[in-house]
């Protein structure tokens, strides 16, 4: 696959993956391109831990799925993403940014726009929608054949100086390489965000992992290849828009008039 196509067609996978083990080469591959990621002053900050134990999966994606249910009962999820939340396609065309919720059972698509609500958010718990969620979350990660956890060093990683700043700058792009070859090898891959929204969750997940005092649990995706028919959840949401290059780019300095021209076919 070249390069840009290999960036253009990138996505984040929100259904199941093929239920066979990720090939040793394959992981090998992955972990490369990380490596070749740059970093400050080639200080490679970055460790990885790749868990294919079908328990440890286990049990993360049962914390992955009770945070999940957690933080939507409470109503915490709305509360920090809603400004994310698109309704209808004129809208995501009109911001080409956020996420468009296209796929929803029919009992609750007359209460999508209500969900921000305290009346919405009380429907959504006396329909089940944070338990679906979350057991829709558990199965995913449990099935899922591969989990990556993501760590930095301490020794560079502080995050109150500069270090910690650049740390997070090659992390993004190690994972952006890991996502990338994804791609390549008929792979998908997915964030796995919600533990660390919950600290004693993340801490759990710590724990499993054995997390040495000398390392920082950053981040957790799960992998695996592609179903030639994908199947998409129950609940789930597209976001392939992109924001027009007058949206995003300035030349020389920043002004109105100095935006990138405006061009409605892309």
């Amino acid at each position: 696959m070249e390069l840009l196509d290999a960036i253009r067609s990138r996505r984040t996978t929100n259904g199941p993956f093929q239920p066979v083990p990720v090939k040793p080469e394959h992981q090998r591959l992955l972990i490369e391109a990380a490596s070749r990621a740059p970093s400050h002053f080639n200080s490679q900050p970055w460790r990885f831990v790749l868990i294919e134990d079908e328990g440890i999966r286990r049990r993360i994606a049962e914390i992955g799925g009770r945070t999940m249910t957690q933080l939507m009962e409470e109503g915490k999820f709305f509360q920090r993403y809603r400004k994310y939340f698109r309704f209808n396609q004129a809208e995501l065309e009109a911001r080409r940014d956020g996420i468009l919720i296209d796929q929803l059972p029919a009992p609750l698509r007359p209460f999508i726009r209500q969900v921000f609500s305290d009346r919405g958010l009380y429907l959504m718990n006396k329909l089940g929608v944070p338990r679906t969620l979350g057991e829709d979350n558990t199965k995913l990660v449990a099935n899922s054949p591969l989990i990556l956890a993501v760590l930095l060093t301490k020794e560079e990683y502080k995050p109150n100086e500069l270090s910690g700043y650049y740390c997070l700058l090659s992390m993004g792009m190690a994972v952006e390489n890991i996502w990338l070859t994804c791609g390549d090898l008929g792979m998908g891959i997915q964030f796995v965000s919600t533990p660390m929204e919950v600290p004693e969750a993340w801490d759990e997940i710590k724990s499993i992992l054995q997390v040495p005092d000398d390392l920082e649990l950053m981040a957790l995706y799960r992998l695996g290849y592609l179903p030639e028919n994908q199947k998409r959840p129950r609940i789930d949401w597209t976001s392939s828009q992109r924001k027009r290059m007058s949206q995003l780019v300035y030349r020389d300095v920043i002004s109105p008039e100095t935006r990138w021209p405006e061009d409605p076919s892309v």
